[in-house]
């Protein structure tokens, strides 16, 4: 096998390595996040797992995308190089994946946390009075007679 051969193979091993590890890694880490942005366990568990097969599909698309090497590669080194400019770019696709998801589910969050913590309306101090008779009092402080 030529240089070529054995670059595409160290590729695919060391980005599904890795793609593997970090899904395995946020999926983890992340539920204890996701059960705090969504407040339920079971729809946490539930997004986790859908982030996770949505993280699998574009990380590992964009690998077998990203494998085709139109250069030729004479030596070792060469394909050292390449090989490492090819996992460089599965790792920045890794971060931005991640980044997107922490800045979206964090939003999420946010506006969430921000609607409950808005106080529910007063309860009325008195009714209004109806159309042209006198005000009834129904509140705490009825008027002294």
């Amino acid at each position: 096998m030529d240089a070529k051969v054995w670059m595409y193979l160290a590729y695919l091993a060391v980005s599904i390595g890795l793609t593997m590890w970090v899904a395995r890694a946020l999926s983890r880490n992340g539920l204890v996040f996701l059960e705090d942005v969504f407040a339920d366990s079971r729809l946490a568990g539930a997004v986790n797992s859908l982030l996770v097969v949505g993280f699998y599909l574009l990380n590992l698309g964009y690998v077998t995308v990203a494998m085709k090497e139109s250069d030729p590669v004479g030596d070792t080194s060469q394909a050292l190089e390449q090989l490492s400019m090819k996992v460089g770019l599965v790792l920045l696709v890794l971060g931005a994946l991640h980044f997107f998801n922490v800045f979206a589910l964090g939003r999420y969050r946010r506006g969430r946390l921000r609607q409950q913590a808005t106080h529910p309306p007063l309860p009325p101090v008195r009714m209004l009075p109806p159309q042209g008779g006198p005000v009834p009092a129904t509140g705490p402080n009825p008027p002294a007679r």
